[in-house]
């Protein structure tokens, strides 16, 4: 595996595969892999000639500095794991790297209410971070397909929506969300958990499965309450939002409709650790 750290480099690297028309699979990360990143590295490599992956804390979008300071890093191990699992190259650039001088080249797009509520509400400036980072690595690996899990449903849509508004060349494929045995959404943030905290945090997934199996049977916004307060049983829990929302426009329901197209989503404070997640009802 080549492990490049300038854009220059990667650039030149990836031009031989490129002038060879062969696929170019790519997954962007923040690093501390699970078994979700190598869950879309097999993917990647299965449907793709070559697979990149990018490991990238990304700080301009942590709206929350403390979140950023914390955030889990183990370069060494990650490329460890990438090399094991059969990743042609790994892209780590340094944040000089890909902001000179603090250059971002923000990407300004209109996202309708897809920026704006659930994630866009409680992390102002999240998203805007997100696509940027994405653009901006885009157009140094030039990929055929990127691969994106689905516990991100939120930045999942915005990333569908700026390839489609920007016509890039370059297919999104969302990837089911990878869970561990007791059914806690795969997550780099997890590493932060105590151990009495992760022994507890199953209960987000299972108040989900819980509003899936309840589904029309109660209105929506009894079903919103009663899965707050089921997750707040626990006093190690605080729930900053649970949604019920289309799940293409991400607009919140106030009633059950279009029951195909829907998605339960919710972001969960376990101790000082934010976790968030989703299942998609009526599937």
């Amino acid at each position: 595996m080549k492990e490049i750290t300038t854009i220059k480099e990667a650039k030149l690297w990836l031009r031989t595969y490129q002038k060879k028309n062969l696929k170019i699979g790519f997954v962007p990360t923040m690093g501390a892999l699970h078994d979700g990143h190598l869950r879309l590295i097999a993917q990647s490599r299965a449907e793709n000639d070559i697979t990149v992956c990018s490991v990238f804390v990304n700080p301009i979008q942590f709206n929350n500095p403390e979140d950023l300071a914390k955030y889990p890093r183990n370069l060494s191990l990650d490329a460890r794991l990438l090399k094991s699992h059969g990743c042609n190259m790994m892209f780590c650039p340094s944040v000089e790297e890909m902001y000179p001088n603090g250059k971002q080249d923000p990407v300004d797009l209109e996202y309708g209410m897809l920026d704006k509520v659930m994630e866009g509400k409680f992390r102002p400036g999240h998203f805007k971070g997100v696509v940027t980072v994405v653009k901006k690595l885009f157009d140094i690996i030039g990929p055929s397909n990127a691969y994106f899990g689905k516990k991100d449903y939120q930045q999942l849509m915005i990333i569908k929506h700026m390839q489609a508004s920007l016509g890039l060349p370059v297919n999104i494929i969302g990837c089911e969300t990878v869970r561990e045995d007791d059914g806690l959404a795969m997550s780099s943030r997890n590493l932060r958990l105590t151990i009495g905290e992760r022994q507890v945090a199953r209960r987000i997934f299972e108040v989900l499965c819980k509003v899936r199996e309840k589904g029309t049977k109660t209105p929506v916004w009894e079903l919103k309450e009663w899965a707050i307060k089921k997750i707040q049983e626990d006093s190690m829990f605080r729930v900053e939002y649970f949604e019920i929302a289309d799940r293409e426009t991400l607009m919140p329901v106030e009633a059950w409709g279009h029951k195909n197209q829907l998605v339960a989503l919710t972001a969960v404070f376990l101790g000082d650790v934010r976790l968030i997640d989703n299942v998609e009802l009526f599937s």
